[in-house]
């Protein structure tokens, strides 16, 4: 299984070119103000290398840093691992993690499609190019990258899970629950637990409508036969300011929860005390 290291948004830059023109010197000099100082492999491993343990290998340092949340020095860890090994789509990957947690997300799409290209059966990598359309709310093409990738594993909940988040955005809404479904189906619990499998898939769950998502995540827990989170989500939804009752009155999957009173009386927001 490949291994990497969790991500969610944000820039790097990537080493300083050997040669500049005039024109790039700006650019080059910004980027270089951006990366920290590296220690070499033989530094990091002995300083972290406990007595009688293995020295750290570069990609292990590479995830050290990426654990310590350095991810400038994890970048160009991982650059000097991939421009060592550039047919070896674990390291580009991870070089795209690196940079996509500090926001360079042209940088980082480079190197995911880079990563993909090199092993296109690597659902990771393609995951990770539709979160970079998803960020840039470009939803239709983060859709098709996340269908892509669950054409080649179909088993992972997060890749159902960054679906629906990106049908949502779409306002595609009866196919955001039914991705959402499709998720639960594998893990009923993974929105609690709220992990993928590895660090190398990354799953964003920045909304608009808050409210109204969780409204939506509490219908595909009703179908799922799991009324307790259902509950939970509508509660949510409620408290975000949604119009959860008028909603789920008007909802042929919901409406059947309404026969409890005291889901009635729950979901009915409360007057304030003068």
């Amino acid at each position: 299984m490949r291994q990497g290291v969790m991500a969610a948004s944000a820039v790097v830059l990537l080493l300083a070119l050997s040669s500049s023109s005039p024109s790039q010197t700006i650019a080059d000099n910004h980027r270089e103000s951006l990366v920290a100082p590296v220690q070499t492999a033989s530094q990091v491993s002995t300083a972290t290398a406990a007595p009688g343990q293995h020295a750290l290998s570069p990609e292990e340092m590479g995830d050290l840093f990426m654990a310590r949340k350095d991810y400038r020095e994890a970048a160009q860890m991982y650059k000097r691992l991939s421009d060592e090994n550039p047919t070896n789509a674990v390291y580009l990957n991870k070089l795209g993690i690196a940079l996509h947690q500090q926001s360079a997300l042209g940088l980082a799409l480079k190197y995911y499609e880079r990563a993909f290209k090199v092993d296109p059966q690597y659902a990771d990598a393609e995951n990770n190019v539709g979160t970079i359309w998803y960020q840039r709310k470009r939803f239709g093409r983060a859709i098709k990258a996340y269908q892509k990738a669950i054409q080649l594993r179909d088993d992972m909940p997060v890749l159902y899970s960054n679906l629906g988040y990106a049908y949502f955005g779409d306002k595609r809404y009866d196919d955001s629950i039914a991705a959402f479904r499709s998720a639960l189906k594998i893990d009923p619990e993974f929105f609690e637990r709220g992990g993928s499998r590895s660090g190398s898939v990354l799953q964003d769950r920045t909304v608009e409508e808050r409210g109204r998502f969780y409204y939506l995540l509490a219908k595909s827990f009703m179908q799922s036969g799991d009324q307790e989170r259902c509950l939970l989500y509508l509660r949510k939804a409620m408290e975000d300011g949604y119009a959860v009752l008028a909603e789920a009155k008007r909802d042929a999957v919901l409406v059947g929860i309404l026969k409890d009173p005291m889901v009635v009386e729950e979901l009915t927001p409360k007057v304030a005390e003068k």
